[in-house]
C-alpha cells in the first residue's frame, strides 16, 4: 500500500461518466514483407503469454481509513491479473477502413476504466483492408502521464527490423534513476528549493503583473468549445510531414512548436468560421511542457508544466499570426525558465486550477474560460521503429476533453511525420474530422506566407 500523490489523486477525484480521465494512443503497424495472414494473431498470442508485471501495471485505487477512496494504491499479485481482460483481441467489420478503426477507437476512448483492476487496457485490432493491424491502449492519468506513456510504448519497440522479440509494455524493466541520493541530500535539495521560493515568487509576480510577460488564465474568449461535455467521444487522426513544418520554422525563424501551434490556430480559425462561431478576440491555448528529466521517463505519475499561448485567431495574415504565437511562447517560456522545478510545478498547478472549478454548478456557463483548448506536442521516435519486424506506421496520441474544454489536440513526432490525435466531445464538437482538412489548409497557408 502506498499513498496517492495529491496531483494524481485529482485525476481520480475528478473522474465521472462524462469525464473519463485516461490518456490513450492508437498505433498502426505494417507487417513485415512476406508475413502471412497469421502474423497479427501470432503477435497477439506472444504478447498475452508474458505474465510478468511491473508495479505500475499492478496497482489500483484502494480504500483507506475505513473506506475513504482515492488516498492510496493497492498492488494486485501477478497471478490475480487477468491479462485476457487487460489486452483484448478485436476485428473490424468489412470493409475494414481506417475510419472504422477510428470509430472503434472513439467508442473505446469514451468508456471508463474498471477501478477494481489495475488502471490500463489494450485492444489489439485486426481486419484493416490494407493488411495493417493496430493497438489501442489507454492508461488512467493518475497512473501515468501522456509523455511517459509514449516513451514506455517506444521502449517496447526496436530500431532493428530483424528483431523478432515481442516486448510487452507491462514487463519492461524499470530504468535506474541515478542521483536520488540519501535522505539528507534530498532534504537539502528540497530546502534549497523552498529557500528560492521567495525571490522566484517576486520575480514571477513582476513578470506577470508589471511586465505582462506571462499569459494568465481567464483572458480567453467564450467559444463553442468551452461548454459542458458529455461522456461520448469522437477521435480523428492524421499524419503530416515534419519536413514541411521544419521548412516553415526555418523560413520564419521560429521553433517547430511555434509552427505547429500556428498550424492548429489556422485550422481552428477555419473550423470556427465554418460554424459561424469565430470570436473577435484571440483563442488561448494551454500548452503542456514536460518537466521530467530523461532518467525519469518511466517513473509514473505526473510532472508536467503548463504555458498559456495567444493563438492570434483574430489575425487574418498567417505570417503575422505565427509571429504573435512565437512571441507569446517566448515570453511565457522566459518566466518558466527562471523558476526552480518545484516552483514551475506550483505555477502550472495555478494555471490548471480553474479547471477544477468546472464542477461548481453554473461555473462553465457563466465564467470566462481559463483557456480555450489544450494543444500538446509530445516527443516521439526519430528513427523507424519495429515490433516483431512490423513497422510503426502511425502513432496517434489521444488525450482528455474536460468540461469547458470540449476539444483536445495532441501530436507526437514519428520519424518524418507529426502524427496528430484529435479528441472531442461527440455532442459539442460536430464534424470533428473536418479539422484534419483544415490543418492541411492551414499548413499550406503558412508555407505560402513565409515563402516556402
Amino acid at each position: 500500500m502506498e499513498l496517492i500523490t495529491p496531483t494524481d489523486s485529482i485525476f481520480l477525484i475528478g473522474e465521472s461518466r462524462e469525464h473519463p480521465m485516461h490518456v490513450g494512443g492508437l498505433q498502426l503497424f505494417e507487417p513485415p514483407e512476406g508475413a502471412g495472414p497469421e502474423f497479427p494473431r501470432e503477435t497477439y498470442e506472444s504478447l498475452v503469454a508474458q505474465r510478468d508485471f511491473q508495479p505500475t501495471f499492478r496497482k489500483r485505487p484502494a480504500r483507506l481509513l475505513g473506506g475513504i477512496a482515492n488516498l492510496g494504491w493497492a498492488y494486485d499479485d501477478e497471478d490475480d491479473i487477468d491479462i485476457d481482460y487487460h489486452l483484448r483481441r478485436s476485428a473490424l467489420p468489412p470493409p475494414g477502413r481506417v475510419r472504422d478503426l477510428l470509430e472503434m477507437s472513439s467508442l473505446l476512448h469514451g468508456s471508463l476504466l474498471d477501478r477494481h483492476r489495475p488502471l490500463w487496457e489494450g485492444h489489439f485490432v485486426e481486419g484493416l483492408n490494407d493488411g495493417r493491424f493496430a493497438l489501442y491502449t489507454k492508461f488512467h492519468h493518475a497512473l501515468i502521464d501522456g509523455v511517459s506513456a509514449v516513451k514506455l510504448m517506444q521502449r517496447a519497440l526496436s530500431t532493428d527490423p530483424d528483431d523478432t522479440e515481442v516486448r510487452a509494455i507491462w514487463n519492461l524493466p524499470r530504468r535506474h534513476r541515478p542521483g536520488g541520493g540519501s535522505r539528507l541530500q534530498m532534504l537539502t535539495r528540497a530546502t534549497k528549493g523552498i529557500a528560492a521560493l521567495g525571490p522566484s515568487t517576486l520575480s514571477l509576480a513582476r513578470a506577470a503583473l508589471l511586465e505582462q510577460q506571462l499569459t494568465l488564465p481567464f483572458a480567453a474568449p467564450r467559444t463553442m468549445l468551452n461548454v459542458r461535455i458529455g461522456g461520448a467521444r469522437r477521435v480523428a487522426a492524421q499524419s503530416y510531414s515534419l519536413e514541411r513544418i521544419k521548412s516553415v520554422k526555418r523560413a520564419a525563424g521560429v521553433t517547430v512548436n511555434d509552427a505547429v501551434l500556428a498550424m492548429c490556430a489556422g485550422a481552428l480559425r477555419y473550423y470556427l468560421t465554418d460554424q459561424h462561431a469565430l470570436p473577435d478576440t484571440p483563442l488561448v491555448a494551454m500548452v503542456p511542457v514536460s518537466l521530467r528529466k530523461e532518467d525519469e521517463a518511466d517513473s509514473g505519475g505526473n510532472m508536467v508544466g503548463t504555458i498559456l499561448c495567444n493563438l492570434a485567431t483574430d489575425v487574418d495574415d498567417p505570417a503575422a499570426r505565427l509571429r504573435t504565437i512565437s512571441e507569446s511562447m517566448r515570453r511565457n517560456k522566459r518566466v518558466f525558465s527562471e523558476l526552480p522545478r518545484l516552483q514551475a510545478l506550483a505555477l502550472s498547478a495555478f494555471m490548471m486550477a480553474p479547471l477544477a472549478l468546472s464542477v461548481v454548478p453554473g461555473f462553465v456557463s457563466t465564467a470566462p474560460p481559463p483557456f480555450n483548448i489544450v494543444i500538446s506536442n509530445v516527443p516521439g521516435p526519430t528513427q523507424p521503429m519495429y515490433w516483431r519486424g512490423a513497422r510503426l506506421d502511425g502513432n496517434y496520441p489521444l488525450s482528455i476533453p474536460l468540461d469547458g474544454q470540449a476539444l483536445n489536440i495532441t501530436l507526437v513526432n514519428n520519424v518524418g511525420n507529426l502524427d496528430f490525435g484529435l479528441v472531442g466531445c461527440r455532442r459539442s464538437v460536430p464534424h470533428l474530422q473536418r479539422l484534419l482538412g483544415h490543418l492541411e489548409t492551414s499548413l499550406k497557408d503558412l508555407e505560402r506566407a513565409v515563402g516556402v
